[in-house]
């Protein structure tokens, strides 16, 4: 599994919203500057989270984007589902695809319990814990 440049890009935007949520809706452009990511991929970015309602999008002079939740209500595991898709180390564990050799697949429990490890970590850390965890906190 490759986490893709989307995933991290999303990560850091949540990141950086945490960051400034006490500052309301940030524009598009204070983000991209801050994180080095141009505006038009931002905008696909954002997009998907906003569509997904862990973000609020407001159009307009004072519009920009805000976390809709506390960052502790966040966890890295949900943030990269949204923007990767599947997480599973190998295509025959993802739900979405049918191995015709499951029935006899030697290593798919193997395959399973490595996506179950992934997932459980994943899930374990909130964007509080990251903010925290950057700043010489952390796990």
């Amino acid at each position: 599994m490759m986490i893709s440049t989307k995933g991290r890009y999303a990560l850091r935007v949540m990141i950086d919203l945490a960051e400034h949520a006490d500052e309301g809706h940030i524009p598009l452009t204070e983000i991209a500057e801050r994180q080095g990511i141009s505006e038009k991929y931002l905008e696909s970015i954002l997009a998907v989270l906003s569509k997904a309602g862990i973000l609020d999008a407001l159009r307009g002079k004072h519009g920009g984007y805000r976390l809709s939740r506390p960052p502790e209500a966040y966890s890295a595991y949900e943030i990269l589902r949204l923007t990767e898709g599947s997480l599973a180390p190998v295509q025959c564990v993802d739900d979405s695809s049918e191995c015709e050799q499951s029935d006899t697949c030697r290593t798919l429990w193997l395959w399973k319990g490595l996506d179950e490890v992934i997932e459980a970590y994943l899930r374990r850390f909130t964007l509080t814990d990251i903010v925290a965890g950057g700043k010489g906190g952390g796990r």
